[in-house]
């Protein structure tokens, strides 16, 4: 757990033993990231910030959608951002923000064991060192909530890009006609598109939890910060669903070509069957009077043969005016 008091003087880190009166300064902003919500980290939410008991919970327990509850005098925010997982898969990695009067909690996870704890903290680390370096000075705490949410936007933006480029190759091949393994193509198109799913998911419940408090006005002063958050999700959630119909279209192209071929395959096949019909219909009618035992009648066999090529040859002209093959 990292308590830091942010001034003109810059960031300073304290322990978790100064937190109280940090939190009766007024000279500055108190933030406490907590990497992970452990016991000690319950016990600084419940009884140094005495967060409401269900708030404090959710920040131990995943949470399946992004959330905003009001409290008289703090808001609590659930958010997720993308991180790429093993064949596909997505992972929802969780921030919980409790935005107050003069202080700022995040709160990251759990997350999934699979995923490296390191990134859930890339949104924080980034505005944290921001900070440092003095380009940014927050001047109340939504300020700086607001710039660890435009780093969590950015992040949307980066997997969106980053599945954009996936979507290109896979067109490009799908036009030159190289997909491989069918099987392991359609994989690929479609975790693509679960992706995509996933991301405008995220964007498009964010949208609704800063469009909740934007309505309220929950931090009027900083109402144009509220309108920008809802824009940042509304866009990239715009995006996303922009870039999954054009993977839809590659899909659709890609069966349609494949339908097409089964197609022209199975009208092949329906024209090697016609005409080998006549052959199969002749020589059951005909063929024990033809060939008996040992003794063969040339004249019979060959006006057999005779008749089965002429019928062949008839059922191709006719498959061909049909324009079968």
């Amino acid at each position: 757990m990292d308590i830091r008091f942010l001034s003109d003087a810059g960031v300073e880190q304290y322990p978790v033993e100064d937190l109280k009166g940090l939190l009766g300064r007024g000279d500055g902003l108190v933030w406490v990231d907590i990497p992970t919500c452990d016991e000690e980290a319950t016990r600084i939410l419940s009884e140094v910030f005495e967060f409401h008991p269900l708030a404090v919970r959710d920040c131990s327990e995943r949470n399946t959608v992004p959330k905003v509850h009001l409290y008289s005098d703090h808001v609590f925010v659930v958010l997720h951002s993308p991180a790429e997982g093993s064949a596909g898969h997505v992972h929802f990695i969780e921030l919980d923000q409790f935005i107050g009067p003069g202080y700022l909690v995040t709160v990251h996870g759990p997350i999934n064991p699979a995923v490296d704890p390191s990134v859930a903290l890339v949104q924080t680390e980034k505005v944290l060192r921001s900070v440092e370096s003095g380009r940014l000075r927050p001047s109340s705490s939504f300020e700086l909530s607001f710039a660890i949410v435009s780093k969590l936007t950015g992040r949307l933006r980066e997997y969106l890009a980053a599945l954009t480029k996936d979507v290109w190759r896979l067109e490009q091949r799908v036009t030159a006609g190289h997909v491989g393994d069918p099987e392991e193509f359609l994989e690929e198109l479609f975790r693509s598109r679960h992706g995509l799913l996933a991301v405008r998911t995220m964007a498009a419940h964010s949208r609704e939890v800063y469009g909740r408090m934007a309505k309220l006005g929950v931090f009027g002063e900083a109402q144009s910060l509220l309108d920008d958050t809802v824009d940042q999700f509304t866009r990239i959630g715009t995006m996303a669903d922009g870039q999954r119909e054009y993977l839809q279209g590659v899909i659709e192209f890609y069966q349609t070509r494949t339908h097409t071929k089964m197609t022209i395959a199975a009208e092949r096949l329906a024209v090697i069957a016609a005409v080998t019909l006549p052959v199969t219909a002749v020589s059951s009618v005909i063929g024990m009077n033809v060939i008996v035992n040992d003794r063969t009648q040339p004249g019979l066999l060959l006006a057999a043969l005779t008749l089965m090529s002429i019928m062949s040859v008839m059922l191709l002209i006719w498959a061909k005016r049909k324009g079968w093959w």
